[in-house]
């Protein structure tokens, strides 16, 4: 099951690093705002798009499997159909705590993966708007 208790969603709010999969250098989308709004808070955002020069200042690595910082949380702006993929790479990971897709993003069976691999999972939620209702 997806974490859905507030206490636990709190305790994740409370990782450094997050690493976001999909994340944009286009001012005005919600892959490149969310991302901003949680580095203004103090978050360590690890950019990971094979398309993008720059985000935040920062070269995007290119997968998550090339970011060569210990990652907490793997944020995910990828359409539903690349969850799988994804969550593969997270799982490769020892230093992954947790996969969270944003907002109309959902991979259950995905999920049963990443949880089976003592990994958390948080599905169809917006990492920002939980950090203002949790956090702020």
């Amino acid at each position: 099951m997806p974490v859905e208790t507030d206490s636990e969603l709190r305790e994740i709010l409370g990782l450094e690093t997050i690493a976001v999969v999909g994340c944009s250098a286009t001012p005005g989308k919600e892959a490149h705002e969310v991302p901003k709004f949680l580095h203004e808070q103090g978050y360590e955002i690890v950019p990971v798009n094979p398309y993008a020069d720059e985000i935040f200042g920062i070269e995007p690595y290119d997968s998550l499997s090339a970011v060569e910082e210990n990652i907490g949380i793997v944020d995910v702006f990828r359409p539903s159909e690349e969850v799988a993929e994804i969550a593969e790479a997270a799982i490769e990971r020892d230093d992954v705590e947790v996969v969270w897709t944003q907002l109309g993003i959902t991979d259950p069976e995905a999920g049963e993966r990443v949880e089976a691999a003592g990994k958390r999972y948080v599905e169809d939620r917006c990492l920002k708007v939980e950090y203002q209702r949790l956090m702020a």
